[in-house]
């Protein structure tokens, strides 16, 4: 039992490292946001589609699942928004850093929907994460946009990962992903479509957008997701959503890497940063300490 949790624990952070450079392809791709998120979604779809015929799911799902499976995907629709948004708007390390309150979050949002009691220190943790984030609002109040943004798309992306979490106990992974992405297809070709911006040059993308895409619907999008979605089987969201922080880790290190965002922010901006991760330990250490405490009193 310890080796499968191990496993996929493992496979959760091997997730997070890829989501990590997504953000990185969010900023390489010249596209707007709703083409970013757009041809994104239609490129995934199509490959789980291919995905899903060739590994012969059967699609048929209940109108009740459906319905379910579209509230979760326009859920999904607004977070690439959010989270995009906020890289066009403001920076990587930015919205990385605005991203990583989903702690806070997840640990109110979780216990309503599993019907157990907020854990304390869950919440205590995720109130310091919140400081850190006053903390560099304070510091870098140009990227306000940003960090609300980034924010939303925290609290969006604890939404759907709790949803998930039930509904992977009644549908296939692939399944889930691809209802829900579809629907985020459709709201957001319905929204772009009201508001008159579907034209001759909303088709048109650059080699750079070309690239970037596909990139982040192949490589950082369809496998992560899938596989995401049967984590939620075995893993907690609220522990999925702490271990999706480190993606903060590893796109702030990515953001330096390739377009030396060390530059565009204040020092006292790290600082907000190491708060953030010393919650995150401080978490996992706490944790671990009540996984041990409800084994012995079980």
């Amino acid at each position: 039992m310890q080796l499968k949790f191990n496993r996929h624990y493992v496979l959760l952070h091997i997730l997070v490292f890829i989501w990590g450079f997504s953000p990185i392809l969010g900023r390489y791709i010249t596209a707007n946001v709703w083409q970013l998120v757009w041809f994104r979604i239609l490129i995934t779809i199509v490959a789980m589609l291919i995905y899903l015929k060739a590994s012969r799911q059967a699609l048929k799902i209940s109108k009740k699942h459906l319905l379910q499976l579209t509230g979760v995907g326009i859920v999904i629709m607004v977070h690439w928004l959010a989270f995009y948004g906020a890289i066009k708007v403001s920076n990587i390390s930015v919205t990385m850093v605005a991203f990583s309150t989903g702690t806070l979050f997840s640990s109110i949002i979780e216990p309503i929907f599993y019907k157990r009691k907020a854990r304390f220190y869950e919440v205590v943790i995720g109130l310091i994460i919140i400081g850190a984030i006053a903390l560099i609002f304070s510091i870098e109040t140009h990227f306000w946009l940003g960090i609300i943004l980034g924010i939303l798309a925290a609290f969006t992306s604890s939404l759907f990962g709790v949803f998930n979490g039930l509904l992977s106990k009644q549908l296939r992974p692939g399944i889930i992903s691809f209802y829900e992405l579809s629907a985020a297809f459709a709201g957001l070709t319905v929204f772009i479509l009201a508001t008159g911006n579907f034209n001759a040059s909303f088709f048109i993308l650059d080699q750079p957008s070309i690239i970037g895409l596909l990139l982040l619907s192949l490589v950082c999008t369809v496998f992560p997701f899938i596989t995401s979605v049967d984590l939620a089987k075995y893993i907690s969201p609220y522990t999925i959503v702490l271990t999706v922080n480190l993606e903060t880790v590893y796109g702030i290190i990515w953001a330096i890497l390739f377009f030396n965002e060390n530059r565009e922010v204040q020092p006292a901006f790290y600082a907000g940063v190491l708060i953030i991760l010393l919650a995150i330990v401080l978490n996992s250490y706490l944790k671990r300490q009540s996984d041990k405490k409800e084994l012995l009193n079980a």
